[in-house]
């Protein structure tokens, strides 16, 4: 059976950035839990990260990513190119499943097990299951509203969580300051 698991949004507005995530893991056809937090906080808040894909997996990939953080303090995307170039070469990491979303007051990167770390053109992030309706739906209020980010985000994520199965309206939002 396979895990599926989650939405992840991140948006970028007026000063701030926020990301948030639904709560819902699915095993096969069947809801496991509904209130997963996964939304992560990293270096004392400074850094916010989601997961999307195997919970075991992505923290494992957290735990490495704040290790590489502290190799290159202050230096977000290396400290990522870092890990994508561990997990990519890795022979154990390279099995895992995982997409990690990463934000702080000056980046919002997507980091992948096949190297990538890409910085989307527009801050708007989405991963996992419902990313793409949620990204759709973001993009939508930032044009044609005037939400925080923060509210951009939690409404988004209740519009992806209307159209896919594994995403539901048990959502946590984080926020930093942004220098953007």
């Amino acid at each position: 059976m396979q895990l599926r698991a989650t939405t992840i949004l991140s948006v970028r507005h007026k000063g701030r950035v926020a990301i948030g995530g639904d709560g819902q893991v699915t095993l096969g056809s069947s809801i496991m839990k509904g209130d997963a937090a996964k939304i992560r906080p990293l270096l004392g808040g400074k850094i916010l990260t989601g997961f999307a894909g195997g919970a075991a997996d992505a923290f494992a990939l957290l735990e490495r990513f704040e290790t590489k953080l502290k190799d290159f303090p202050g230096n977000v995307p290396r400290a990522a190119t870092e890990l994508a170039k561990e997990w990519r070469t890795d022979r154990v990491l390279r099995r895992l499943e995982a997409m990690v979303a990463v934000v702080d007051a000056e980046n919002t990167l997507l980091v992948t097990g096949i190297g990538d770390v890409i910085q989307p053109t527009d801050d708007v992030l989405g991963i996992g299951s419902g990313g793409d309706y949620a990204v759709a739906a973001a993009r939508a209020l930032v044009a044609h509203s005037d939400l925080s980010a923060a509210e951009i985000v939690r409404a988004a994520l209740e519009i992806a969580a209307s159209i896919d199965i594994y995403t539901n309206t048990s959502i946590v939002v984080e926020e930093l300051e942004s220098t953007k």
